[in-house]
């Protein structure tokens, strides 16, 4: 059995070396491949990119940018209509909430709902790019990492806050989170390739271990989608993508955080509707 086992693969493999030689040559055809969205949103016909509580750094307004980003994709890419409104400075509102339940108890007004301070007037028309208060002035210059974040992690479950802002713009679908962009620095041995030439002046690429001194960021995005009729929490994710660059080589903060926004754009968008990644594929003639 071993013998007869052992010429049937000797035969299965001639016959795959005869039919690639037979082959001339290959082409690549392109294909497109469907992802089914993780979220469905078919109860909502608009979007409302509220805003998000952001820090790390003070060199980019991670809330004021977040949400003009993501209002940007999802008006080209999304089934949805996108509110345009001003941009919630949600620490400062999640500061002023924390501090009502500190205090004597959350206070509710005469109809049991708790205040949820100003909200901005719903707006679906053409609008001046959005702004945000000034993020020094809110609390968001002393967010540095997670463990700041954190202190904020109740504005998401106010589900009385969320139905409010939501009755407020006719129930839509209400994205908010947290961006975390931090300056990232690092040193040890990485592969480089290095130009060489032999003493006949013939060029080649050799791979040569390095101690290289980098600097870059880190970004942290947390989506957290809430259901605005119900001011319940629909769906959360969170990513994480970090860039390194020489430490000789400048590049602009805001710069960066594009760079890596574009890694998680396409993930964020497949949570709402269905997308398709294009790719190709080898055939042989």
């Amino acid at each position: 059995m071993t013998a007869r086992s052992a010429a049937a693969a000797s035969s299965l493999v001639l016959a795959g070396t005869l039919v690639l030689a037979g082959c001339t040559g290959f082409y690549e055809i392109p294909i497109e491949t469907p992802i089914q969205p993780k979220m469905d949103v078919t109860g909502f016909q608009r979007v409302l990119v509220a805003g998000f509580i952001g820090g790390g750094t003070e060199d980019v307004d991670a809330n004021l940018e977040t949400v003009r980003l993501l209002r940007s994709q999802l008006r080209s890419k999304s089934p949805l209509r996108v509110i345009e409104a001003e941009v919630l400075p949600l620490a400062e509102i999640a500061t002023t909430e924390a501090s009502r339940d500190n205090g004597t108890g959350i206070t509710t007004s005469s109809a049991g709902v708790m205040p949820v301070g100003p909200i901005p007037t719903a707006n679906v028309v053409n609008t001046p790019e959005p702004k945000a208060a000034d993020p020094k002035k809110n609390g968001e210059s002393s967010i540095r990492n997670e463990k700041d974040l954190a202190r904020f992690d109740k504005i998401f479950a106010d589900v009385a806050y969320w139905k409010k802002l939501g009755e407020e713009y006719q129930s839509p679908l209400i994205v908010t989170g947290t961006v975390l962009f931090t300056p990232n620095q690092t040193s040890g041995f990485v592969m480089t390739n290095r130009e060489v030439f032999d003493s006949l002046g013939r060029r080649s690429v050799v791979p040569v271990r390095t101690y290289m001194e980098r600097k870059g960021f880190i970004l942290q995005p947390r989506f957290v989608f809430i259901d605005g009729r119900t001011g319940a929490i629909l769906y959360s994710e969170t990513f994480h993508e970090e860039i390194l660059y020489p430490q000789n080589q400048s590049v602009p903060a805001l710069s960066t955080y594009f760079e890596l926004m574009d890694r998680v754009i396409p993930s964020f968008l497949s949570t709402l509707s269905a997308q398709k990644i294009r790719g190709t594929r080898v055939l042989l003639k």
